[in-house]
């Protein structure tokens, strides 16, 4: 027989299978942060180039890339965030009361696949930056033909998985000490480079209008070809590639781990702190910074663009893997989060030492996105739609089914709707999510119907208040024995934020003299060589004293 709500022992069940609790939630800043951190990142050196490579005109790039994101940004902020708030639940547990065990399990399965082989992408992105740095041989096979780099692997990877394992406080807290920094490398590095571009381009080191910068750029970087002369992608292309790049976490609903914490429904535009700047305007930088491979980084920034792939590598991975972690643990339920996601990092680890991951990383996003989409569009209608046309929402779970038939063979029919349109080609498959989503919610709800979902159940109803009474009263308790929030206004912390934010004030000053004060050959190389210098500085000082600063106040928290 199967235990009620009113038999469960809330001691005993693991805090990422309920509900999270009222005084845990973040405010917008770790949202800001936690989204510029895992979005101005490591795969922006793959996007960024690969708009060049697939020939993207310079307008196509800076109005398609605009409103693809803010299309990505809506996403979130309309479908994902709403369901996350409300529920306080991730999508695995949420999964569970909707679809049964079977499903849930192999779409687990599925993500623990999927973010474990990302993560490892990204922290074998950060390992090729230090690769370069050591003169280790590039990595040109799809396993590692040299032992210093699977140690560089090793030694960045681990840094990756103990910020992931303790969970997403450690993660927020990470993202939000290097979003700021990433930012104003990403900012100045175009600008260092432009006057070595200028000059290549129309014969002198500075612009003097708009015109120069769109001659520049669609002369040299976005031509509106390809390598091999052909006409490349156009406007609609860019668009649907920017919407579609992170369908697997908003249309798919993976981001309902992170945004259960939200406070309220509208930080979902939290987002655009990383779809703005990394996924908007990083790229835009990356494509002008002529970034095809990482090395290109180093010549254009020095010590300073070294850190900023392996940062940039490292933000990325924490946040999928402990996606990954929690994929996992909801699937070993006896096991603990961060056990799960130990385990899942060492595999990370491991599969990071392979360079084809990376190789590969583009169609794995992509074709991840289609395939989690339908199980996106089953929540979206269990959750939304259902109330409005009188359907009860959670029937699966008060009927106490351990499989639920509409809703793997809901997952299953939008799978081959799906990927049978992009086998007919009768669409751009940068769009093929959207057809997929609204032909899997229909079919859920009418298979739905069938299977229970119009009936009452009242009793049952019941019983799943009264167990989230007594989950809210626990709750209420264990704020209780925890300190209240204690403003940090100290004079030390408050003089190690002011250096953090000058040493980055700094390098874009250097940045802009670099940009704007090189009249000639020699007067660039010289700005350039002082920023090489002093910039690399600012960025010791801007990471010692911005952990400094977190150090001291989770100490007052304490």
């Amino acid at each position: 027989m199967k235990s009620t709500s009113s038999d469960i022992d809330i001691s005993q069940v693991s805090d990422e299978q309920l509900p999270v609790a009222k005084h845990k939630l973040k405010g917008w800043k770790h949202f800001m942060g936690l989204y510029a951190g895992e979005h101005v990142a490591a795969t922006e050196f793959v996007f960024g180039a690969t708009f060049v490579a697939l020939g993207a005109t310079m307008t196509d790039i800076l109005l398609g890339l605009l409103i693809g994101n803010l299309l990505a940004v809506l996403s979130w902020t309309l479908i994902t965030t709403p369901i996350a708030v409300d529920t306080r639940l991730s999508l695995y547990s949420y999964l569970q009361k909707i679809a049964g065990d079977s499903m849930t399990k192999l779409y687990n399965w599925a993500n623990v696949i999927i973010f474990t082989v990302i993560s490892a992408a990204m922290i074998t992105v950060s390992a090729t930056a230090v690769r370069f740095a050591l003169n280790i041989p590039a990595q040109l096979n799809w396993y590692p033909t040299n032992l210093a780099f699977v140690a560089v692997v090793l030694a960045v990877g681990v840094i990756v998985v103990f910020v992931a394992m303790y969970g997403f406080n450690a993660v927020s807290n990470f993202s939000r000490i290097c979003a700021p920094w990433l930012f104003t490398m990403f900012i100045c590095g175009p600008l260092i480079l432009m006057p070595a571009l200028a000059e290549s381009v129309i014969g002198q080191t500075f612009l003097t209008s708009w015109n120069d910068f769109i001659h520049i750029g669609s002369t040299s970087v976005w031509t509106g070809f390809t390598q091999s002369g052909e006409p490349g992608i156009g406007l609609l292309e860019v668009i649907g590639f920017s919407w579609a790049a992170n369908t697997i976490t908003h249309f798919g609903l993976i981001d309902m781990a992170l945004l259960r914490f939200a406070k309220r429904k509208r930080y979902g535009l939290c987002t655009s702190a990383g779809l703005l700047f990394g996924h908007y305007i990083a790229r835009v930088l990356v494509g002008i910074l002529g970034v095809g491979k990482a090395v290109i980084v180093q010549k254009s920034l020095g010590l300073s663009g070294l850190v900023i792939v392996i940062v940039a590598g490292w933000t990325t991975a924490n946040a999928n893997l402990y996606r990954a972690g929690l994929a996992a643990q909801a699937i070993f339920k006896d096991k603990s989060r961060t056990t799960t996601t130990a385990v899942v990092g060492m595999v990370t680890v491991a599969i990071a030492c392979f360079p084809f991951v990376f190789t590969k990383l583009l169609p794995l996003l992509t074709y991840a996105g289609l395939l989690v989409v339908p199980v996106g569009a089953i929540v979206f209608a269990e959750h939304v739609i259902f109330p409005r046309i009188g359907f009860t929402r959670y029937w699966a779970h008060y009927q106490s089914l351990t499989h639920s038939t509409p809703a793997v063979a809901s997952w299953g029919l939008g799978l081959v709707f799906g990927f049978g349109l992009n086998v007919l080609d009768v669409m751009s498959f940068y769009y093929l999510f959207i057809p997929t989503w609204f032909f899997t919610i229909a079919v859920y709800t009418v298979l739905a119907a069938k299977y229970g979902a119009k009936q009452a159940y009242p009793e049952q109803e019941a019983q799943v208040d009264a167990f989230n009474a007594r989950v809210e009263a626990h709750q209420q308790q264990e704020a209780a024995l925890e300190n209240e929030h204690v403003e940090d206004v100290t004079a030390v912390s408050k003089l190690l934020r002011l250096t953090s934010l000058a040493s980055l004030l700094v390098s874009i000053a250097l940045a802009i003299k670099t940009f704007s004060l090189s009249d000639t050959v020699a007067a660039y190389e010289l700005n350039r060589d002082l920023f090489f210098n002093v910039g690399f500085a600012c960025t010791v000082i801007y990471f010692v004293t911005a952990y400094w600063a977190m150090r001291r106040h989770k100490a007052l928290q304490s």
